[in-house]
């Protein structure tokens, strides 16, 4: 990280701790980290285009390959240590097969590893909201009270 990105970081953390968040940072094992997160009324989990991009870095660092069929594992672990929790889960994800197709392997398969990610995820998701300019777009409604 530089500095600029460096402070933007440590700015954005010291607000949330204003703020009286309890912060965990994880990069790949998120489902382990929800099993432990029995405690909090509501996590906000931001954001699974960090976690995709996490996994696939992972796999190309130890020199394996990543299907969409594991990324759809990866999402049912993590929506069945979701089913175990009380309190609401948030997810923060990005769209990013709205613009044109990357020129390589690694961004294609990155981009569709994410949707397949994004896809899973909504799918089981109780409510969807699509943000774009500032505006909400719901997708999918969640039950009252949710």
């Amino acid at each position: 990280m530089d500095a600029e990105l460096t402070a933007r970081v440590a700015a954005h953390k010291m607000e949330r701790e204003a703020a009286g968040w309890h912060t965990i940072e994880e990069e790949v094992e998120l489902a382990g980290v929800l099993r432990d997160a029995r405690d909090f009324h509501v996590i906000l989990v931001d954001c699974l285009t960090l976690w995709v991009n996490n996994i696939l870095f992972r796999a190309l660092d130890e020199d394996r390959t990543i299907t969409e069929q594991d990324m759809e594992e990866r999402c049912r672990e993590l929506i069945a240590a979701c089913s175990q929790l009380t309190g609401a889960v948030i997810f923060v994800t990005n769209e990013v097969g709205m613009g044109i197709v990357p020129d390589n392997s690694v961004s294609r398969l990155y981009r569709d590893l994410l949707g397949r990610c994004n896809q899973n995820i909504a799918a089981a998701a109780d409510r969807v909201v699509f943000m774009t300019c500032g505006l909400p777009l719901e997708l999918k409604q969640g039950s009252a009270g949710h």
